[in-house]
């Protein structure tokens, strides 16, 4: 046996020491969880160098502004025009009540709207980091509602807004949890059979989810984090937590029904189920590493709650798996579910597996030319995809803030989406800026691109040398009109206005700058990410495997998954056709970030299933089964373990699909429909065809890398037990 190995030592130790393996996991795991609550989560505020919009950013930071938060209270009729004077009544009341709350600064006059339709007051707060600090400015305007049941009185702002997606992201998060975990205890139930079997891999993964995100809130502090990385990490920790175990499992119980005792089985497994979670582990950190390169907050804090996540769940699977097995023993098989127990026990032999496998085997090439134009056809949407950002606009609106916001920026459009012109000359110019800003807007007035309702003046700092000024588009973030907006102001408006201020510079920021320019970051740092994560995955492939053309093989297949995932994502959120069946309202564009996190995810939680049968495929062919023949023994062997992993991604990455933020949507139908093409057209279809056509070409590689061990182990050059031991590195 491969007692030498890290993992099989590890296995070992925890095996002989159960108890004290088990303790030292839960002290980790609170630990880990302590260490986030007591420092807290650090958000990020800076999304990197993407362009013009940053440029606009550090110009307005240069102004040192107090850039207070600001709440609008909006008056309209409940039907109808407008009570000016009822109205005016109710504004009044609201600054008497809004002025006398500790945490409001300041109170403006009340303002209506360019149709008289409506009456905004807008509300100025303290500074403050108190998340609840808007709580009281709510309860003043629902108390003001109730008094005026003729008006409609409704508060809206950036910090309401904020307020009322914390609570929609929460229960998101809390609804996540729910109908994942009772989805991957069914499919484990269903895979083992047994039910403390199918619990021991769930309380791993959510373990891992826990330490995990504790470990992210201290490492926030370094690489401040985004608000959506819990739910990645809980999202990637299930799925990956779950695989690991179940793996490992799967081959520990293999052994002991050959009759081998707890602490062996252990250690086959270790040497082989857990030599292959090291390595598809590895493969899921460079993956995921590969974000640090695209330099912005977005990417680094994924990156970082990812790998925490996997590393976190390879450790507990090599080591607290390997104790929970040796004090179960047997009883990991108790209690039964008796049909699923018979199910599971069966020894016949499988029918499905190698009637699927039928036609690559005996038609390598049509096979594999058939399922390889399928999988382009399903990708090529994606030559098509378009990227933006989820906007106000792509918010539920089941939420009455929304709903307020809505009716906001339909009577006050500078309300609603807005350029930010940021200007830095000499002070001795300032009246040549205030000249220049004021031309630019004179020549927005007569422009159907721009909207004017005078709510919006310029800011000018301290020193003299720093102005700001909004200006609103009428419509949405994402549309077309928006980013016309934005060019003719960059391309146009600026450089014959301010642009001929002398030793004038400026920018033009905001949502639908940011948007833009983030979408071109995206695609430019895009080829480098994916040659570093196609490099260093390669370069584990070729040295675990002792292949360069297992490792060449390995990156094709997973691209075209990939591809064909890119090309699903494209044709359902970029058209409105599933918007009933899956609950979004489509913006015809793709998250801008998801292309880039969703290669590296894919990538790495790929190379799951690939690692694994690979590996199995390989034992076969060391103990000298030609290489048609190991496929056949290798995929049907590992068919049961590979569909219920995939089983429990798909149903953690599906649950994910039923979120309400569009972002997350996206991602749970992106990763859910890469993990079924993976686990179906890849594994029985695309893999098979293509070993069993290149046959003992699969296991080339040049001197370097072929290292001391043979190509081929004949049947009788060890034991059973030995044979059955040989590692896949």
């Amino acid at each position: 046996m491969a007692r030498g190995q890290l993992t099989v030592r590890m296995a070992r130790w925890s095996a002989t020491h159960p108890w004290r393996a088990i303790a030292m996991w839960v002290a980790v795991v609170v630990a880990c969880f302590a260490l986030g609550s007591m420092t807290g989560t650090k958000e990020s505020t800076n999304e990197g160098d993407i362009g013009e919009v940053t440029r606009a950013d550090d110009i307005v930071k240069s102004g040192n502004f107090d850039d207070p938060d600001v709440e609008s209270v909006l008056i309209t009729p409940q039907s109808g025009n407008l009570d000016q004077a009822a109205a005016t009544k109710v504004a009044g009341v609201v600054t008497e009540r809004m002025r006398a709350l500790g945490g409001v600064a300041d109170v403006a006059q009340p303002i209506l709207s360019p149709n008289k339709d409506a009456m905004i007051v807008r509300v100025t707060l303290k500074d403050g980091d108190d998340d609840n600090r808007v709580e009281p400015l709510l309860d003043a305007t629902a108390k003001v509602q109730q008094e005026n049941p003729g008006l409609r009185v409704e508060q809206v702002g950036g910090e309401s807004i904020g307020k009322a997606l914390d609570e929609t992201l929460g229960e998101d998060f809390k609804r996540a949890e729910m109908f994942s975990l009772p989805v991957t205890l069914a499919i484990l139930l269903i895979a083992f059979g047994a039910l403390i079997a199918a619990a021991v891999p769930l309380v791993l993964a959510l373990s891992a989810v826990a330490a995990a995100i504790g470990l992210s809130a201290a490492a926030s502090q370094l690489i401040p984090a985004v608000d959506a990385v819990n739910s990645v990490i809980l999202l990637i920790g299930m799925a990956v937590g779950v695989d690991y175990s179940l793996f490992y499992l799967r081959r520990e119980r293999e052994e002991r029904a050959k009759g081998r005792g707890h602490v062996d089985a252990v250690e086959i497994a270790a040497a082989t189920s857990g030599h292959a979670v090291v390595v598809s582990g590895i493969a899921v950190i460079i993956s995921m590493a590969g974000l640090f390169l695209a330099r912005d907050a977005v990417f680094s804090s994924f990156a970082v709650g990812s790998i925490l996540v996997v590393a976190v769940a390879v450790v507990g699977s090599l080591t607290v798996l390997p104790a929970l097995l040796a004090k179960l023993g047997r009883w990991v098989d108790r209690p039964r579910v008796p049909l699923l127990w018979r199910l599971t026990a069966n020894k016949s032999k499988p029918r499905f597996w190698p009637a699927m496998l039928k036609p690559a085997l005996k038609r390598p090439v049509a096979t594999l030319l058939v399922s390889v134009v399928a999988l382009l056809a399903v990708a090529s949407p994606a030559l098509g995809m378009k990227l933006k950002f989820p906007g106000t606009e792509d918010l539920p609106r089941d939420t009455a803030v929304m709903q307020a916001y809505d009716r906001l920026t339909a009577v006050f459009p500078s309300t609603g989406t807005s350029h930010e012109v940021a200007v830095r000359a000499p002070a001795d110019q300032q009246p040549a800026v205030k000249a220049a800003l004021a031309d630019l807007v004179k020549r927005t007035q007569s422009d159907s691109l721009y909207a004017q309702d005078g709510l919006e003046e310029p800011r000018i700092s301290q020193d003299g040398r720093v102005t700001v000024l909004e200006v609103a588009t009428p419509y949405e973030g994402g549309s077309q009109q928006a980013r016309d907006s934005l060019t003719k102001l960059r391309t146009e408006l600026m450089p014959q206005t301010v642009g001929q201020v002398p030793g004038v510079e400026y920018a033009v920021g905001g949502f639908v700058a940011a948007d833009v320019d983030y979408a071109a970051h995206t695609r430019s740092k895009l080829p480098l990410v994916i040659g570093f994560v196609l490099l260093l995955t390669m370069i584990v492939m070729m040295v675990t495997f002792r292949s360069v053309v297992v490792a060449i093989t390995a990156i094709g297949l997973n691209l075209l998954s990939a591809g064909a995932a890119y090309g699903v994502v494209t044709a359902v959120f970029q058209n409105t056709w599933a918007e009933g069946i899956l609950d979004f309202r489509s913006n015809g564009a793709v998250v801008s970030w998801l292309p880039l996190f969703l290669f590296v995810v894919l990538f790495g939680l790929s190379m799951d299933y690939h690692v694994f049968v690979v590996s199995r495929i390989r034992e076969a062919v060391l103990r000298g089964v030609p290489t048609k023949q190991a496929v056949a023994e290798g995929i049907t062997g590992s068919a049961g373990v590979v569909t219920s992993a995939a089983a429990v991604m798909i149903g953690v990455f599906a649950v994910f699909a039923t979120l309400s933020t569009l972002d997350m949507k996206q991602l749970g139908v992106g990763l859910a429909v890469a993990i079924l093409i993976d686990a179906t057209i890849i594994r029985a279809v695309v893999l098979p065809s293509v070993m069993t056509l290149l046959g003992d070409a699969n296991w080339w590689a040049p001197k370097w890398l072929r290292g001391k061990q043979p190509k081929h182990v004949a049947p009788t050059a060890a034991p059973e037990e030995e044979r059955e031991l040989t590692p896949v590195g």
